[in-house]
């Protein structure tokens, strides 16, 4: 055999999945890119263990596949071979490497993401797992914000409904989803029961329920009595029903949302990471546990901080050629840890003076909000990642940059 033939069958064997919810094409390619195996298994326990067979009987070492979870991936990283998730954004341009039509096939797309491991993988990065907390963390938080979307649907519906049947309700109370204002729909359903409300018996009411303490009877009132008319008659107990139907899954919704945040506060108590998150300003606990979940505990995901900024979607994407350099908002990024940052930092900059200082030189700059919460983001970003590539908690009083605008307002004050 010639020095040539002993390099060819030594050099790696790479295979790409392309997974669906029933079934995944899988491709395995040998050192040249040529296909030597494609399978099509099913999405069982015995599918899934036929395709281990598959990769091992190949002596594959690494793998390409779409998404980073799941019981392929399980099976996958329990079989010892190294994982690379490629966005399906990037096979969608991948693709027009061996072709331009660009059509999507599953078979063809589980070749280019073999192929693509077998020549790009000094450019990828491998799948660090998180912990087993961690990513219960994450699933808890992310059905908790699912729920919200949830109820903030069927309170706008609520109250567009309302909006025929008993006018006086919208907008009594801090929000048409609090417990006052379901507490009121359920009693006062239709406008004859609101009708007989006197500042005496509205009064009485409202000290029988709970968390109302800053209710004044007078000002609401006031508010039922100019509040447009609703629906009366038959008409009136028709709608009081549909009224019935939304409060009963409004309730629901909101009484899980209730139990996923106490999950998610126990969760985040027995973390080892908590001290980092919690430590930070506005923080909170779901707003800790948010940002904890998205970033994760596998520190060799992000080697940079700019690596996790550009993943968040704060970093902004810069293109050039020639003299035309245009810098615009980045659309490739992780949606759930983006808004998980945004969130945190939209709110940082109430409590903590250097955030307050980087986001008003950012509006002065001319960006809009949502442009200055990115700018902060990517700032706060900077410290998020020393702090927990360190296992360290924030403390503002080693935050130079911090210090060194107290003391300029000191000085200046001074």
């Amino acid at each position: 055999m010639s020095l040539t033939d002993t390099t060819a069958t030594t050099r790696a064997v790479s295979a790409g999945i392309d997974w669906s919810e029933a079934d995944h094409a899988v491709c395995v390619v040998d050192g040249d890119g040529e296909p030597i195996e494609r399978v099509t298994l099913a999405h069982s326990k015995a599918g899934i263990a036929r395709l281990v067979a598959v990769l091992a009987r190949h002596q594959v070492l690494a793998v390409g596949i779409e998404r980073p979870d799941g019981p392929v991936v399980d099976a996958l990283l329990a079989a010892a071979l190294t994982v690379y998730v490629i966005a399906p954004a990037q096979i969608k341009a991948l693709r027009r490497r061996y072709g331009t039509a660009g059509n999507k096939d599953d078979r063809f797309d589980a070749y280019v993401l073999a192929d693509t491991v077998r020549t790009d993988r000094r450019r990828l990065t491998p799948l660090h797992r998180d912990s087993q907390a961690t990513t219960a963390l994450r699933q808890l938080c992310r059905a908790r914000k699912d729920l919200i979307t949830h109820r903030i649907a069927i309170a706008n519906q609520l109250r567009a409904h309302l909006a025929v049947a008993l006018p006086a309700a919208i907008g009594l109370f801090t929000a048409i989803d609090s417990i006052t204002s379901r507490h009121f729909l359920a009693r006062f359903t239709t406008q004859e029961a609101v009708d007989r409300l006197t500042p005496t018996r509205l009064t009485k009411w409202l000290s029988t329920i709970p968390h109302n303490h800053r209710s004044n009877p007078e000002v609401i009132y006031q508010r039922i009595s100019q509040a447009p008319r609703g629906a009366t008659g038959a008409h009136a107990t028709a709608l009081a029903g549909i009224t019935h139907a939304y409060l009963a899954a409004l309730t629901a919704i909101c009484d899980q949302i209730t139990a996923l945040t106490d999950q998610i506060t126990h969760a985040l108590a027995a973390h080892p990471d908590k001290d980092i998150f919690t430590s930070l300003p506005k923080a909170g606990t779901v707003r800790a546990a948010r940002l904890l979940a998205e970033i994760g505990d596998a520190r060799g995901r992000f080697p940079t901080a700019t690596a996790l900024a550009c993943l968040a979607g704060v970093a902004p994407s810069t293109r050039e050629s020639g003299k035309a350099r245009v810098v615009s908002f980045r659309w490739s990024a992780d949606k759930q840890l983006r808004d998980a940052v945004c969130d945190f930092a939209g709110d940082s900059h109430h409590a903590n003076p250097w955030a307050a200082d980087l986001y008003a030189k950012a509006r002065a700059r001319g960006h809009d909000h949502p442009h200055a919460v990115r700018i902060l983001g990517r700032a706060w970003l900077d410290i998020i990642w020393k702090c927990w590539t360190t296992n360290t908690p924030y403390q503002p009083d080693r935050h130079r940059a911090l210090q060194r605008l107290l003391k300029q307002d000191q000085t200046a004050g001074g």
